[in-house]
């Protein structure tokens, strides 16, 4: 469209100019009219006016009347000079700015004088008188006039052209924003109540992305529930012979010998227990649900204290709120929520309580004390867990979070190295994290979550 108009407005002034130089002829030589084009002599009264330089003063012209001076000198190879005047009904034209070259002839400077002309939309009329003649009156309102000049369609062009430009800004914002909400929902996608599988919606690109995605999704988890599966039949067949060995040991005299092959037993189970509880806690087979993560903590330190282990939970002070200073005294108020430090989450409980157990009894076995912190904010939950082992460095645990990994200090104690995974994994889970940092005495377990 742009190109078009273009190309119609560069014949319509190479047309006026073309004329232009057409009329030189006309009114310098008597040639033949070129087409479009009405010339008459002026009567006494406007010739006399316009020998005085009246212009405006002539009859027949717009009101008001703009005068533009333009005369055609003459020139060197014999070209006659024009007394000339342009009048129109709504500018001056510019003709200082004509482009012009060493031996122009004056029909060229016509030409580009009524291309000039032709470039705006008025009613232009010329006054034209020749070195040896009377003044006359030029029109054509079909060359130089507004209905001559064609459609500008270039406006249109740069509309329609940034209509586009912003249907396809819209297109590629829209389709970053799918593939960047696709990354935040993969991001996410650990997090209690997450989908699981996504909506494939979007550029062909990004659907195949997300397809093959679900398809991995899936694939992972059938292979979990397949680990799950072989592993409860594995515990169970092995749950009968370990109950047969537990009954034939009551058949040994040897109490010491007894002891030891009981303990065996009773390790092996518990290894059993330990591989079957870190997959539980991979398949999410528990339902999340809203509870108050300070409730669940205390019981939970409550039933360690009732056993007598060194477990206590650090006191949440209650809320204060502070009112205002009021228009009429210079006391402030202020309010005790009592229960303010009640922290509610969406979790799955079981998985929760299991994750601190194994941070609890960590601290017990290697930090011979544990000290538990909640801390919230709007949109997390931190449940802390400080133990006394001394410990200055934080990098070997971290290493200790991988599955079947012990620490140096481990010694003769009990565990496999799937306490901290079974914790990680149950944060991963729920949408959080398990880190470490230094305490004052030992080190700080922090296990968060999000709230919701």
């Amino acid at each position: 469209m742009w190109t078009l108009s273009q190309s119609r407005w560069a014949a319509h002034l190479d047309r006026a100019e073309r004329i232009g130089i057409l009329l030189y002829d006309t009114l310098s030589r008597g040639a033949a009219l070129p087409e479009g084009v009405t010339v008459t002599l002026l009567g006494e009264t406007d010739s006399a006016r316009a020998d005085e330089g009246e212009f405006q003063a002539i009859s027949g012209l717009p009101s008001p009347a703009y005068v533009t001076i333009a005369p055609i000198l003459p020139d060197a190879t014999g070209g006659a000079g024009l007394a000339m005047a342009v009048i129109s009904d709504g500018l001056q034209y510019r003709v200082a700015e004509l482009p012009s070259r060493p031996g122009q002839r004056p029909e060229e400077t016509l030409g580009q004088l009524t291309r000039l002309m032709a470039r705006y939309c008025s009613h232009p009329q010329i006054i034209a008188r020749p070195a040896a003649g009377e003044w006359r009156r030029v029109e054509a309102p079909s060359v130089w006039g507004c209905a001559a000049a064609p459609a500008d369609m270039r406006l249109m062009a740069i509309v329609m052209g940034l209509v586009a430009v912003g249907v396809l800004f819209t297109l590629v914002a829209n389709t970053a924003a799918r593939f960047a909400g696709f990354a935040q929902a993969l991001g996410t996608r650990r997090r209690v109540g997450a989908p699981d599988s996504y909506e494939a919606e979007g550029p062909a690109e990004l659907r195949a992305i997300v397809d093959a995605v679900n398809s991995y999704l899936e694939t992972e988890r059938d292979q979990l529930a397949k680990r799950a599966v072989v592993l409860s039949g594995v515990s169970h067949d092995l749950g009968t012979p370990a109950t047969r060995l537990r009954l034939r040991s009551t058949l040994i005299d040897d109490a010491d010998l007894r002891g030891k092959f009981e303990a065996d037993i009773d390790r092996m189970s518990a290894i059993i227990d330990s591989v079957l509880t870190y997959t539980h806690a991979e398949l999410n087979v528990e339902d999340p649900r809203k509870l108050s993560l300070t409730a669940l903590i205390e019981a939970l330190v409550d039933d360690y204290q009732d056993l007598g282990h060194p477990v206590r939970l650090a006191r949440v002070e209650p809320m204060v709120l502070r009112a205002g200073q009021s228009l009429f005294t210079s006391r402030r108020g202020q309010q005790v929520v009592e229960g303010a430090h009640r922290i509610l989450v969406t979790a799955r409980p079981v998985s929760i309580q299991r994750a601190v157990t194994n941070l609890v009894d960590n601290a017990l076995k290697y930090g011979r004390r544990a000290e538990l912190h909640l801390e919230a904010t709007a949109d997390m939950a931190m449940i802390m867990v400080e133990d006394a082992s001394g410990m200055r460095s934080t990098e070997e645990i971290e290493t200790l979070m991988a599955p079947f990994r012990r620490g140096d200090n481990a010694g003769a104690s009990e565990g496999i190295g799937l306490g901290l995974s079974i914790v990680s994994t149950i944060a991963l889970v729920h949408g959080g994290e398990l880190r470490f940092e230094l305490a004052p005495h030992g080190l700080r377990a922090v296990f968060a979550i999000p709230r919701q």
